[in-house]
């Protein structure tokens, strides 16, 4: 018997920002806004903005009551049984236009403890760069709690930044406890931990869009901060054409970009896990090899393959289509 299961779509979710820009909107072919628009929530069953299913049977239902309808045969066994049959994953597109603030994330268990929430490791792909556009992503020297304090009291926190010219295709694997930022000219496609816990280090003292300052948590940030050094921050992969190339594959996602000329198959149940396809540049055709449904993946939208289904084939519309994807890896040991 065929599954009643399908690849889901989803209707746009977008988050204005004080930093945002006016890209996302022509990336996706909406009508532009008349204010900034920093992230559009591609995939998300963060309880505070869901995503809203835009095709078959489902249309017009929230992700998160979709998956509590069956999740083992959506998410997957395995990751049912370790995220308690919530979805593990938030995947966006991020544009912009002026810098972010200085953030870092809790890990699980500081998460769980004082917000009673999944913690936040994150990777970022970058998608366009202009020039001498760059980030921060970790320390580029060790200092203490008491430094760290002064520094953001004083504004001089990004002297001791690690600070990173960034170019289409680069990758940055950002986990929980690790200082960051986007700044300006940069938009990237963010893989993360299915959580909206940030803490904010330093905001520049500007306002936020309501005309207030914006809260800063130099407290819990100081308890949840990596002030270690690391060698590198970069994360350098494999790139060749018409096959899945691993970025990152840790216990929390693994994370693949394929740059397609021909149709390519892609056998995923092995994993036990959902996969989320998010289409980089040109449209693509994806076919569900037991269904036998179709669907075109545009070029600015993602989707939900259900792990019951995680057997599919990929196919440039045009001349050529690049995808990412990612999914839980439940064969790490």
């Amino acid at each position: 018997m065929k599954t009643s299961l399908y690849p889901f779509l989803f209707a746009p979710n977008l988050h204005e920002t004080i930093w945002g820009g006016d890209r996302l909107c022509p990336f996706k072919g909406l009508t532009p806004h008349e204010n900034p628009v920093g992230e559009s929530w591609e995939v998300s069953a963060v309880p505070s903005s869901p995503d809203t299913i835009s095709n078959g049977a489902e249309k017009g239902k929230d992700l998160i009551s979709v998956i509590s309808s069956d999740p083992e045969a959506i998410l997957g066994k395995a990751v049912s049984e370790q995220y308690g049959g919530k979805m593990p994953l938030l995947v966006k597109f991020i544009d912009a236009k002026r810098d972010l603030s200085i953030q870092v994330h809790p890990n699980d268990e500081m998460a769980k403890r004082v917000h009673n929430k999944m913690g936040k490791t994150e990777m970022w792909y970058v998608l366009d760069a202009k020039p001498g556009s760059y980030l921060y992503c970790g320390f580029k020297t060790k200092i203490s709690k008491e430094e760290y304090k002064q520094r953001i009291a004083d504004g001089t926190i990004t002297d001791v930044l690690a600070r990173h010219e960034v170019k289409a295709g680069d990758v940055f694997y950002i986990p929980a406890g690790r200082v960051h930022a986007i700044c300006s000219g940069i938009m990237l496609a963010e893989i993360q931990q299915s959580s909206d816990v940030t803490y904010r280090i330093y905001d520049y003292n500007r306002p936020g869009l309501d005309g207030k300052p914006r809260e800063l948590h130099t407290e819990l940030a100081a308890e949840a901060l990596d002030f270690n050094v690391a060698d590198s921050y970069s994360s350098e992969y494999k790139h060749e054409a018409n096959t899945p190339n691993v970025i990152l594959d840790t216990k929390y996602f693994c994370v693949r970009v394929s740059d397609l000329d021909k149709p390519h198959h892609y056998a995923m149940k092995g994993f036990d896990s959902f996969v989320v396809c998010m289409c980089l540049k040109g449209d693509c055709k994806i076919k569900v090899n037991e269904t036998g449904d179709e669907l075109v993946l545009k070029e600015g939208y993602s989707c939900l393959v259900p792990a019951a289904i995680a057997d599919y084939d990929i196919m440039p519309v045009g001349e050529k289509t690049q995808v990412l994807d990612a999914f839980i890896d439940n064969n790490i040991k």
